[in-house]
């Protein structure tokens, strides 16, 4: 799926009809709506090293000039939320008073109203796994070119640096997967990344639980990454429950399935920015 821009508008138009009611609501009572944003590969480009990961250098002055004339906007992401709050810049931008960032999945949560972080306590699989991983990738013969991303509450294995990333991924994801139930965790798939965490917790459930605590009238979620599918499918949900949404995919070549379901499809955190921007624009 995709979306055409019309020359005299700054706004993509959504391909599906439910798409279309999304972004038409949202632009009619944008004080009801609430935007939903993934962090990498949807705000942030996609590097080698997360560590270095930041937000697009327009990102911040996009969501600047659009929060103020929506409901609320949240950054949605599977990382600690504190360290998406440093990577993106968020802390202290006038316009983004309100900005919440739900991070590890919805765990934890920053308000930028209060500048802290609210979290219940680590699960103890994840200290565990910890402990273990570097033995268990060495004695599977994993070791060579995968590399281990502490996450506070969750802890990720990246396989981009192998000499065959995708290879490399798809060996490790049974044998993580065995590793993970046997800790009471489960394996989040990313690109090029799995990701050991906690049940129970996922973008959908935070989605979910944010638009209706805020009793949102429409919902706009975008995103790049398998991580993603739970939040499409919250919107889903929501569109099926009478509450309009828009489904914008951060376009790249390494996940399809988004693609394939998303209202609109952006060139990258580039177009993110864009769609910010012209929903700024158009809101006045």
């Amino acid at each position: 799926m995709g979306s055409h821009t019309d020359s005299t508008d700054p706004l993509p138009t959504p391909v599906t009809p439910a798409g279309r009611d999304g972004l038409r609501a949202l632009l009619a009572q944008p004080e009801r709506a609430v935007i939903g944003l993934d962090f990498d590969g949807t705000l942030a480009p996609i590097v080698a090293d997360p560590e270095q990961a930041r937000a697009h250098p327009e990102a911040v002055a996009a969501l600047a000039a659009l929060a103020p004339k929506v409901a609320a906007v949240a950054v949605i992401t599977g990382r600690p939320a504190g360290v998406a709050v440093r990577n993106g810049g968020f802390a202290g931008v006038p316009g983004l008073e309100h900005l919440v960032v739900l991070g590890h999945y919805g765990a934890e949560r920053w308000d930028a109203v209060t500048g802290t972080v609210n979290a219940p306590a680590p699960h103890p699989g994840v200290a565990a796994v910890r402990a273990e991983l570097p033995g268990f990738l060495d004695k599977i013969g994993a070791w060579q070119g995968t590399w281990i991303e502490e996450k506070g509450r969750a802890v990720a294995v990246h396989t981009r640096r192998a000499s065959d990333p995708q290879t490399a991924f798809e060996a490790l994801r049974e044998p993580l997967a065995d590793l993970a139930t046997r800790h009471g965790l489960i394996v989040e798939p990313g690109r090029l990344v799995l990701e050991l965490r906690p049940p129970g917790t996922d973008k959908g459930v935070a989605l979910l639980e944010y638009v209706r605590e805020l009793s949102a009238e429409s919902v706009l979620y975008a995103g790049d990454d398998l991580g993603d599918l739970p939040a499409f499918s919250a919107v889903d949900k929501l569109r099926s429950d009478g509450t309009p949404g828009l489904l914008v995919c951060s376009g790249n070549d390494e996940v399809t399935e988004l693609r394939e379901r998303a209202d609109v499809v952006v060139d990258g955190p580039t177009g993110v920015v864009e769609l910010l921007r012209g929903l700024a624009t158009r809101l006045g």
